[in-house]
């Protein structure tokens, strides 16, 4: 594979683009809509902005269900210019009526978002990647690459193998086998590097400068980062074009939480919903969680921590838009709270044994956060809530090897199945009884 130096050239908008630049969210600095990421002046992050007017004008429910049935059923509120974005059927993931989990915790509302089946990755991470890819296919970009804790790596690798675009990955040398047999598959350059995911991305920083490539989450992170509006979009439609009113969801960078947050916001603004409360909660890994120890703390900054949890793929120890996120969970009277790794594996195994849903550390994380927010009495039973799981459980095997019991093997004999069947209820792990005929 060659991967080459570029210098990304500035391509012609398309007549059908709603944005209009970038802005800082500290200064308000205006910008065009180039491949960066930081404020010259204050250093604050860049945002992208829309024309709302003509959003208001031009969109409407019907012209939305009229879409594919992808993310691209919201191009009008994603930074791309192109007629043509990189559409590998990402989005439309299903909102299941958590019917057992609810009854399980005491709710009577309670939805999981589940980008566990998200295409063609597993996660949500496909939505962010389809956005970034053809913002950097439109700026002339060849080779693409991110900094990631697994999830990104693997869609940025699937995602630019489809478009053609060469691809090389770093990611922290300790990640999953499975994370990372779901890059190499795509046949990227795969850096590994030893050390945690803010050093692979201080050290991704110095190559975006170097080399001219276009990284999804550095110096096309504004356009990334919207891809996760989506998820608040799909949650109101496939709520019958109403919020909901709670959300829980994993904080890694806090990009995620503050970009659905927007995307509710946004709908509001051109009159595609109602505008009504909703509260944010926010859940973070023990191990690595100074968004709650912030929370926890009533700070409004964030003491960065080395991580230490199973929970890699949220185990940011600077997050970037941490102090939004703090922000969001305050003004809407919400939450962030943290879990130790055993309750991230119980979280794992309860959703999996009430809604046979298999996700990894980020969805135990949340999951095991929205027990103890409901223990605590932090959820209103009436609410209608929406959990967001964000990943595939397949990618962290090794998180519950040894937590859920093993196979009963026996010989081909109706004696021995006996044996075990007797075996397996004394367990408690089969309620069954023998129907005599």
């Amino acid at each position: 594979m060659t991967l080459a130096t570029n210098l990304p050239t500035t391509q012609t908008r398309s007549t059908a683009a709603t944005f209009t630049g970038l802005k800082c969210k500290e200064c308000g600095a205006d910008y065009e809509a180039k491949a960066i990421h930081v404020c010259e002046y204050c250093f604050g992050p860049l945002e992208v902005v829309y024309d709302y007017s003509a959003l208001r004008r031009t969109v409407t429910r019907e012209s939305i269900q009229a879409g594919p049935n992808s993310i691209w059923r919201y191009r009008a509120f994603l930074p791309v210019a192109s007629d043509n974005p990189i559409d590998v059927g990402t989005g439309m993931t299903p909102l299941v009526k958590a019917n057992r989990l609810a009854r399980r915790l005491g709710l009577k509302n309670l939805y999981i978002k589940n980008d566990a089946v998200n295409m063609p990755t597993l996660s949500f991470k496909d939505r962010v990647v389809s956005v970034a890819l053809t913002r950097a296919r439109e700026l002339g970009f060849t080779t693409v690459s991110c900094a990631s804790t697994g999830n990104l790596a693997n869609s940025t690798a699937a995602i630019a193998a489809y478009a053609g675009l060469e691809c090389c990955v770093f990611i922290p040398s300790d990640l999953e086998a499975g994370k990372v047999l779901g890059t190499l598959i795509y046949g990227p350059t795969v850096i590994a590097v030893h050390g945690n995911y803010d050093q692979v991305n201080r050290l991704c920083s110095e190559v975006a400068n170097t080399h001219g490539w276009g990284f999804v989450n550095i110096n096309l992170r504004p356009y990334y980062s919207e891809g996760s509006k989506t998820l608040g979009y799909e949650v109101a439609e496939q709520l019958g074009w109403q919020l909901p009113d709670h959300i829980v969801a994993p904080l890694a960078s806090g990009s995620l939480f503050t970009k659905i947050h927007k995307g509710f916001q946004e709908f509001i603004k051109v009159g595609l919903v109602d505008e009504k409360p909703v509260r944010f909660s926010g859940a973070q890994a023990e191990g690595c969680s100074p968004i709650a120890q912030a929370y926890r703390d009533n700070q409004d900054f964030i003491t960065p921590v080395k991580p230490r949890t199973i929970a890699k793929s949220i185990a940011i120890g600077n997050p970037a838009d941490g102090v939004y996120a703090l922000e969001i969970a305050r003004k809407t009277n919400g939450n962030i709270e943290s879990v130790n790794d055993q309750e991230i594996i119980d979280g794992i195994k309860l959703l999996a044994e009430t809604e046979g849903i298999f996700t990894e550390t980020a969805g135990g994380t949340t999951v095991a956060v929205l027990k103890k927010l409901v223990e605590a009495g932090k959820i209103n039973p009436d609410e209608t809530t929406v959990v967001y799981i964000t990943g595939n459980g397949l990618k962290t095997q090794e998180a519950v090897q040894g937590y859920i019991g093993e196979p009963l093997t026996i010989e081909p004999k109706l004696e021995a199945f006996e044996r075990a069947l007797e075996r397996a209820q004394t367990l408690g792990r089969l309620d069954w009884q023998p129907v005599t005929v």
